[in-house]
């Protein structure tokens, strides 16, 4: 039977030496947050440390970490955290450890480190890196890592295989097998077929494609279309992607200098992401292809792309501007707009927003529903079991994914022949132990959100994040009574104001004689109520009148003084 993190995981027991403990702090039933804490004979690996985008459940929310308070006060026996890829949900919370511990050495290649350190100059950090290269392998403390090489969207991944006394343990980090990438570098097999000769203990693989069936579609087949799609556009041209997806913005860049346009990038992470890897050669541009977004306008439309973020439906993202109208570039009849992602679940709504208000803008909307213009990043399901033939672990664990796709990966490995014993579906906080080539779960530790609000980090709560939600939909009621505890009597008020009701403020004058009995029956039958107390006799009252006369359920804001 497969190992599955129930409800009521106890605390994990102490950890015996020579054992390694794995306790995943993010991207277990979620598409981002990837992180994972590597534990033995007292020293800490970690992989990956990224950030989550909010939801529109949680207003106002800017990111959501990792919960680091498993490690918090165990930064001193960090020993590396290696980046398998410069993705913002594997690197995004950098920062944000490194505040705990700014001298812990960063892992990873050229393009990932030089990322990061981008992001790390603006939080005036500057790191301690170690830039590595497939094959290459290095000792940090008790855990010996061997880099390899894998196909995602975005160059220079790796995939990470750990020895220790404990076990080894290969992660892939976000891969697939595309066998015509376009910077020609392919997720080795082979140096995945000698690491299954040494054998792999714990195969812990991206999980986010495992329901798809078959194989990815390969990059190249983008080509044609953006070839076509610019072929035909009449007008200005506005590709919206990942700004980390150098592949797509390399075929684009091409499709523009075929067809006579010029190019010039909107938003600062894709400005800050391309001259980076146009820098290191990753991104090779065209002669005299770039322009300056400020000098667009001198271009005649069919002269122009804009190559812009936003394709996630952020809203301060540029493609949003722009369909709101707040953006210096104006949309107008007969642009195109091409989406040139995939939607990250959670996001469907927002994106749906962008493309009806472009619509409106009398644009034309090309997406992945209606035209090949994205292809994943993400290994499929034969992808998968192909690796998982290769490899013959003993044990797999699931990670980067939601419950469904880590479900599907584990019936995947169950059909390549791992024992259904040795399949783990873990969730943050599960904690694994690796010893004798068994992997098992042995407790869970709390793990929660953390929330980046503005300059505030963690202080936001789920009660904060309920309040906003109570606010945005049923507004708030304030009422203000002034009361004489000598007599009981209600001298001023009460002073009623609403906002985000429907109804005029004069709806409430039936509630004010309800509100006032109430207080001086309080007063009178109990003298030594406390403020906080009649407080509460007011929101009862004003709560129950709003619930089946306004059928509403708002914010109620009661303040009692006395006279």
């Amino acid at each position: 039977m497969t190992q599955v993190a129930l409800p009521g995981l106890v605390t994990p027991p102490r950890l015996p030496q020579g054992t390694l403990r794995i306790v995943p702090l993010g991207g277990l039933g979620e598409i981002g947050r990837n992180m994972a804490v590597f534990e033995i004979d007292g020293k800490l690996l970690v992989v990956d440390c990224g950030v989550l985008f909010p939801e529109e459940t949680q207003p106002g929310v800017d990111l959501i970490l990792p919960d680091f308070s498993y490690i918090e006060d165990r930064v001193d026996d960090i020993v590396a955290v290696v980046l398998t890829h410069g993705h913002e949900d594997h690197i995004g919370a950098v920062p944000y450890l490194l505040r705990l511990r700014n001298d812990i050495p960063l892992v990873g290649s050229q393009l990932t480190l030089a990322l990061i350190e981008a992001k790390l100059q603006e939080h005036r950090i500057r790191p301690y890196t170690l830039s590595v290269t497939e094959g290459q392998v290095e000792q940090f403390g008790p855990f010996q890592c061997e880099f390899v090489a894998v196909n995602h969207s975005i160059p220079d991944a790796l995939a990470v295989f750990i020895r220790t006394a404990g076990g080894t343990v290969l992660h892939t980090g976000d891969f697939k097998m595309d066998q015509l990438p376009l910077d020609g570098r392919i997720t080795d097999l082979r140096h995945f077929a000698k690491l299954g000769e040494e054998g792999v203990d714990l195969f812990m693989s991206d999980s986010t494609n495992a329901d798809v069936p078959g194989f990815t579609t390969a990059e190249k087949e983008i080509g044609p279309t953006l070839d076509r799609l610019f072929g035909q556009a009449t007008k200005r041209i506005i590709v919206a992607s990942f700004s980390s997806h150098v592949h797509r913005v390399q075929q684009v860049l091409d499709a523009a200098a075929k067809h006579g346009r010029s190019v010039a990038f909107v938003g600062r992470s894709m400005v800050r992401n391309m001259a980076i890897a146009a820098k290191l050669g990753y991104l090779h541009v065209p002669d005299g292809i770039l322009v300056d977004l400020k000098n667009i306008d001198s271009l005649p439309d069919n002269r122009v792309v804009l190559m812009s973020t936003g394709s996630q439906g952020e809203p301060m993202a540029a493609l949003s501007r722009m369909a709101n109208g707040d953006h210096r570039v104006v949309v107008g009849q007969g642009d195109t707009v091409i989406l040139a992602s995939s939607l990250i679940p959670g996001n469907e709504n927002a994106v749906f927003r962008i493309i009806n208000g472009l619509l409106k803008l009398g644009a034309d909307v090309i997406h992945k529903g209606n035209a090949k213009v994205h292809v994943s990043g993400h290994a499929a399901a034969g992808e998968l079991l192909y690796c998982y033939n290769i490899l013959e672990p003993l044990n797999a664990m699931p990670v980067h994914g939601e419950t469904r796709h880590l479900i599907a990966n584990g019936k995947i490995a169950e059909e390549s022949g791992v024992p259904a014993a040795s399949i783990l579906l873990a969730d943050n906080g599960t904690v694994i132990d690796l010893r004798d080539h068994r992997a098992d779960i042995v407790g869970q530790v709390e793990v929660g959100f953390v929330y980046v609000d503005g300059s505030s980090v963690g202080e936001i709560t789920d009660a904060d994040l309920k309040d906003r939600r109570v606010l945005g939909d049923e507004g708030f009621i304030s009422i203000i009574t002034v009361i004489n505890r000598a007599t009981g009597k209600v001298v001023s008020g009460p002073e009623i104001h609403a906002r985000g009701v429907a109804e005029d403020d004069s709806v409430f004058d039936d509630i004010i004689p309800k509100i006032n009995a109430a207080l001086e029956e309080a007063v009178l039958s109990n003298a030594d109520h406390t403020n906080h107390q009649m407080q509460q006799i007011v929101r009862r009252v004003v709560g129950t009148w709003v619930n089946r006369k306004l059928r509403r359920r708002p914010m109620i804001i009661p303040v009692v003084l006395e006279a």
